[in-house]
């Protein structure tokens, strides 16, 4: 049934200014937080000093309205006898099911997000510059969220319209001549400010309150956002220290008389285990997660009482000791609405902190074998009829799923020879093309996703995978040049976390994972149909104009000349596989044997 919302009013902000639990609790012999009163046990049900607060939490839905598909719409569940297994989760028509029997009968209860709600989306949402995201995350009653590198990926003044509705400045109103009213809920950018203002783009921090409980939270995206948008989405834009803006405005709400504060961050970290139920706190606190979350952690004040994160798409709920030496939770309930945190925030009214000796954490699965959301359902199916003559056309067959996960994926390899194939379309004289991974959305499942029959690739399908409008550019680099850019895979602002460039036929190298940095990709293996690549030759690079503009630290790849920029990477993969398929002769599955892994 529809849930009445909790809001009563739209929040206006300035553009310019469980399933199986996962193993969170802290010991109650933990030491106590700052400024803390001890005389009194901490844990009082019942009592008028203590108020548990619910915070439900999820992060990095890409507008996934619908069931993600394949690997995308599954999360693996660890069994009590050490096996594990994949349950099919992820659709906001159960996301909000179980976010409305996470709240019965909790009178506090907040729902925040970590960012990325909107960009990369698939067609139902993205067609529609994302506006129907943001009417369901009003409907699931969305408190608050941070801003992710998403957010920025049609720019600040496309952000301040999600914010502030109005209709599309090109492509106007969908929804009947109505004007689109924007997300009921602030977005928080406390370190995403105006070069030439210096102030904040939009709100640095919100304040919820209910009956003399407040908490704070604080939004901050990953300072590194620049290097993984487009140069136009952050034009004008400073990106400022994750650690610095939290703790600065952490002093801000002390100053206010909020002391209970959660930062929500758009960074993240990566377990020890792929499974969304693993104790990442086994051997130690936060002993089973790495990445740039856990330094952000250590050095976040402690002041903040729990990290709601987000980017990498994991799932954890660990302990990291502040720069105090006392636990403090953190969290991510992985991506596309597949699973939700549920934390319990233990509010002390005498003193107005949380009593961090009882915050306890778990990640619940987005099962699909509840109720859907009848609300939820209208929604998206108002947006499917409006997509639909689009979404459905079918645009070639393929012989199998084709998956983007590895190292080198299948498809991968498959949109790289796209790109090779319309490159030399415009210029016989093309040579190779890259792609880079964080460009490939989602699989191709082989299975339909609606009445198109089995193996049948729709452009919908096809938009998921390539949702970012980007063209595919040709520039001239040296050998040299070449072989820098697959270096910068796996060394500079890549080498904690490798980036590798699916790569077109004819390219081949090896990367030996035995190795460190630079020195993981063997020079003398790489080579172009069979001969050694030239240091001192020059050769015709296609690429998609981020990583033209050099995102994703591929600096080297921003230094192309000669550049000849095509049409759109989702046109090019349409063309290449409708001339390449057939419903006799099946697109077959890439090999994906074009580098070879050493480890």
């Amino acid at each position: 049934m529809p849930q009445t919302s909790r809001h009563r009013h739209t929040h206006r902000l300035l553009a310019a200014a469980a399933g199986l639990a996962t193993v969170g609790a802290l010991a109650a012999a933990m030491p106590a937080s700052a400024g803390q009163d001890t005389a009194t046990p901490l844990h009082h049900q019942g009592s008028g000093r203590y108020q548990d607060v619910q915070l439900l939490s999820f992060n990095d839905l890409h507008g996934n309205l619908e069931p993600p598909s394949g690997s995308s719409g599954r999360v693996t569940e660890l069994q009590a006898d050490g096996t594990t297994k994949t349950v099919d989760a992820g659709g906001v028509e159960y996301l909000a099911t179980h976010l409305r029997e996470a709240r019965k009968n909790n009178k506090y209860s907040i729902t925040a997000a970590a960012g990325d709600m909107v960009g990369a989306s698939p067609l139902i949402s993205g067609l529609f510059h994302d506006e129907p995201t943001i009417d369901a995350l009003n409907s699931l009653d969305l408190d608050v969220t941070s801003v992710g590198n998403h957010e920025f990926d049609e720019g600040a003044k496309e952000l301040a319209r999600l914010q502030n509705g109005g209709c599309h400045p090109k492509d106007g109103c969908y929804n009947d001549s109505e004007e689109f009213e924007g997300a009921n809920f602030p977005y928080l950018a406390a370190n995403v400010t105006d070069e030439k203002t210096g102030k904040p783009i939009l709100k640095p921090y919100w304040v919820w309150k209910k009956n003399g409980v407040k908490v704070g939270f604080i939004g901050v995206t990953l300072e590194g956002t620049p290097n993984i948008v487009s140069a136009d989405g952050v034009k004008g834009l400073k990106f400022g220290d994750e650690v610095e803006t939290i703790n600065k405005y952490a002093k801000v709400l002390q100053r206010q008389g909020v002391k209970s504060i959660v930062a929500l961050i758009h960074e993240g970290g990566a377990p020890a285990s792929a499974a969304y139920n693993y104790d990442c706190d086994s051997p130690g606190a936060g002993d089973g997660i790495s990445g740039p979350i856990v330094d952000i952690a250590k050095n976040v004040t402690p002041a903040v009482d729990a990290l709601v994160t987000g980017h990498t798409h994991q799932a954890y709920a660990c302990t990291i000791p502040d720069p105090a030496g006392n636990p403090r939770m953190v969290t991510s309930a992985a991506s596309f609405g597949r699973l939700y945190t549920d934390t319990t925030l233990t509010y002390d009214r005498w003193t107005g902190d949380i009593a961090r000796t009882a915050v306890k954490s778990a990640n619940h699965v987005v099962t699909r074998d509840v109720a859907k959301a009848a609300d939820m359902t209208a929604l998206i199916s108002k947006w499917k009829t409006l997509s639909a003559p689009i979404a459905s056309r079918p645009i070639g067959y393929i012989a199998g799923e084709i998956g983007n996960t590895g190292t080198e994926s299948p498809l991968g390899d498959m949109i790289a020879d796209a790109q090779l194939a319309y490159a030399k379309s415009l210029d016989p004289e093309a040579d190779l093309a890259v792609m880079n991974p964080g460009g490939i959305r989602a699989g191709l499942t082989y299975a339909a996703s609606g009445s198109e029959g089995d193996g049948v690739v729709t452009y919908g399908e096809a938009y998921t995978v390539q949702p970012f409008a980007n063209t595919v550019n040709l520039v001239d680099l040296t050998g040299a040049q070449v072989i820098t850019a697959l270096q910068q895979q796996v060394s500079g602002s890549n080498e904690a976390a490798p980036k590798i460039l699916q790569i077109s036929s004819g390219l081949t190298y090896t990367l030996d994972l035995t190795q460190s940095g630079a020195a993981r990709v063997v020079t003398d293996s790489v080579k172009l149909n069979g001969t050694a690549i030239d240091p001192t030759a020059t050769y015709r690079v296609a690429m998609n104009s981020f990583l033209a503009g050099g995102g994703d630290g591929f600096a080297e790849l921003g230094k192309g000349t000669n550049m000849l920029i095509g049409g759109d990477d989702l046109s090019a993969f349409e063309a290449y596989l409708t001339a390449n398929s057939s419903a006799t002769t099946p697109y077959p599955v890439p090999a994906a044997n074009r580098i070879t892994v050493v480890k």
